[in-house]
């Protein structure tokens, strides 16, 4: 595939994975694991947009943390490029901060925002659709996102309701947040609803003017830290200013302002993406994931790891060099590591992260 000269992946890695806790850690979070393979996310990330960017237009939004372990796992990658948050402002600073570094650098850079943690089957079809996003981005103040029809009343995802169509690409009316199963339903059943991926594309100045308009307080600290950068005050004006933004995400800071001024103003595309996508947002969409890509006849297509198995089924086990005995058990997650033992249901897995939160009021930090 010919590499498009203005074009620039922007990886979001700064988030701690709580929910695939015990194994994701502060140091070693969800994107540094290899959950679906042998690399780890974020250099699954990476590869699958290798053959649209070359490495020096890779921009990496992380936080201290992590920073140390991504330049090693991204060797490849320019270091002064992989960019630790002094403090987390969620996805619209971040990205903001992309637009206004990139603009300086070249007026006509188109942007894909994309988060370091997903899970893609059909890569050459992935490509393909970035390449016609990038086309609809390039052409004026359009945003560009990639939208997932949706399987089931999903509620852990955000919708995109779309009308009507301009040259592939679908227009947006609204976007909404994570709705309850009822809502989730009626999206379903309306067939012109589509999951959210969190992937988009956009030309880094207009998504520069409209932080400018919607976020008028933190767009101008954002440029004075992008001015700073490359010169010795850099680390000094990042670590006094970025603190100083909004902490608010990007859907909520500029695509649902814009998607309200109507269809024909927005200027917001929804491309319906086929791709295989999957998040891999816990422990049992991870399981499903397994299961998924098992092969029929693989016994009782569980992802379960044990060494036994007698009236189990459908359990997910992780524990490394151990054996393990499953007996009259099913729907299970049970996560091992050296200092830490999770057990729940595949069921109730989305609520791991309230385990972290009570390591860290507790003060328990050698747990997280």
């Amino acid at each position: 595939m010919k590499k498009n000269p203005h074009f620039y992946p922007v990886i979001l890695a700064g988030g701690r994975g709580t929910r695939f806790w015990p194994l994701s850690r502060k140091r070693r979070a969800k994107q540094l694991l290899a959950l679906d393979g042998k690399h780890t996310m974020i250099q699954q990330t990476v590869a699958r947009l290798a053959p649209m960017a070359a490495p020096s237009r890779f921009w990496i939004i992380t936080n201290d943390d992590l920073r140390p372990a991504i330049i090693r796992q991204l060797p490849r990658l320019p270091s002064n490029q992989i960019i630790a948050e002094p403090a987390g402002r969620n996805t619209a600073p971040a990205i903001g901060l992309a637009a206004f570094l990139l603009l300086r650098h070249d007026p006509d850079a188109v942007l894909g925002l994309f988060p370091s943690d997903h899970v893609i089957a059909d890569q050459i079809q992935y490509r393909a659709t970035l390449a016609r996003g990038i086309e609809i981005a390039a052409a004026g103040e359009n945003i560009v996102v990639l939208g997932i029809r949706p399987s089931r009343p999903e509620t852990g995802y955000g919708y995109i309701e779309v009308g009507s169509s301009d040259e592939g690409a679908l227009q947006v009316r609204r976007f909404t947040e994570k709705p309850d199963f009822d809502k989730a339903k009626q999206f379903l059943d309306a067939g012109n609803y589509f999951w959210n991926s969190g992937m988009f594309l956009w030309r880094a100045d207009t998504l520069a003017n409209a932080l400018r308009e919607h976020l008028p307080n933190t767009a101008p600290l954002l440029e004075k830290i992008a001015a700073a950068y490359g010169t010795r005050k850099f680390a000094d004006t990042f670590r006094r200013l970025y603190p100083k933004c909004e902490n608010i995400s990007i859907d909520y800071a500029v695509l649902e302002p814009r998607s309200a001024k109507g269809e024909a103003q927005s200027r917001i595309f929804c491309l319906p993406s086929d791709f295989g996508w999957n998040d891999l947002g816990s422990w049992t969409a991870l399981h499903e994931h397994h299961v998924a890509k098992a092969k029929p006849g693989d016994g009782s297509r569980s992802s379960t790891s044990g060494s036994f198995a007698l009236n189990a089924k459908n359990n997910y086990v992780h524990a490394p060099g151990k054996f393990v005995a499953l007996i009259g058990v099913s729907n299970l997650v049970i996560v091992e590591t050296e200092d830490a033992l999770l057990v729940t249901t595949l069921e109730q897995s989305q609520d791991v992260g309230k385990v972290v939160k009570h390591l860290d009021e507790k003060k328990l930090k050698k747990l997280v």
